[in-house]
């Protein structure tokens, strides 16, 4: 599942492709067809992302919600959109002479677990749910200090609940908790109120260079693979890592080899030397 520097992402690239400009809009799939039809013409007005979730404004007609889920997928492309192939939920697609810079650009959503057309009170009711969002100016972490640390639940699988902090996937999961030799078994109250506030410092540190660059870069400078001579990691989510999908391997840092668990139904790693209770 995409992690909220993706979601944030993607809100930006929306507003600097079709922001102000009037959209076809359509559900080649059709399970969207009510929603595209009262959209199509409109002009986006405004994007956000909260966590997980993204939210596409459209002045009056109200925000189209889109939460990608496990499968989902937000395309984008350039000049005039092809004869749609698959389930696409979702087209989004600048009218010809509506954009006067530069080609039309069309996006595309398929396979997403959210794709609803809501008024404002509605959109409000789905980020009342959500945690503080470490890649939203406003977020307050004393809103997810206050449940944490009354909380007898793993640190790790308080980091992965959306209502208590939200965007929070599970690599920056596994490596916030590594960055700080945290434990992942230990319980949110047994947390000190300075180790709340480093770790969340350091998420919204990684989850803004995620914005920037596009993926998850999380080893300090003496642990790349420059500084250390070794070979840079080959993963399809992209990015140095010190503990995320490395189990048996040895850390890093110290040299023992990283372990994994489930938790939650989601795999966890973590080093066992570096991460005492």
């Amino acid at each position: 599942m995409p992690e909220g520097h993706t979601i944030h992402r993607l809100a930006r690239e929306v507003a600097d492709r079709f922001a102000g400009h009037p959209l076809d809009v359509s559900s080649p799939q059709g399970k969207f067809a009510d929603g595209a039809a009262l959209l199509d013409g409109a002009a986006p007005s405004a994007t956000e992302a909260h966590g997980k979730h993204l939210f596409l404004g459209f002045g009056p007609v109200g925000w189209v919600h889109i939460h990608l889920g496990l499968y989902g997928t937000f395309r984008f492309g350039e000049g005039p959109p092809p004869a749609p192939v698959g389930q696409i939920r979702l087209r989004l697609a600048t009218r010809p002479g509506e954009r006067p810079a530069g080609p039309p650009h069309y996006a595309d959503l398929r396979g997403p677990t959210r794709c609803e057309l809501l008024t404002e009170p509605e959109k409000q009711a789905v980020g009342d749910r959500l945690g503080p969002d470490p890649l939203r100016p406003a977020s307050d972490p004393a809103a997810a200090w206050a449940r944490i640390s009354r909380s007898r639940t793993t640190v790790a699988a308080l980091l992965m609940d959306q209502k208590i902090v939200a965007g929070v996937g599970n690599v920056y999961r596994a490596e916030v908790l590594f960055r700080h030799g945290i434990d992942p078994y230990r319980a949110g109250r047994d947390l000190t109120r300075t180790e709340w506030e480093a770790l969340w410092d350091d998420l919204v540190a990684l989850m803004t260079d995620g914005v920037r660059k596009n993926r998850i870069d999380t080893v300090r400078d003496e642990h790349t693979p420059e500084a250390m001579g070794r070979p840079p990691r080959v993963d399809d989510h992209g990015g140095e890592v010190y503990v995320y999908r490395r189990a048996g391997l040895p850390c890093l840092v110290c040299g023992s080899p990283v372990a994994t668990a489930e938790l939650a139904a989601r795999n966890l790693f973590w080093c066992p030397s570096c991460q005492r209770r």
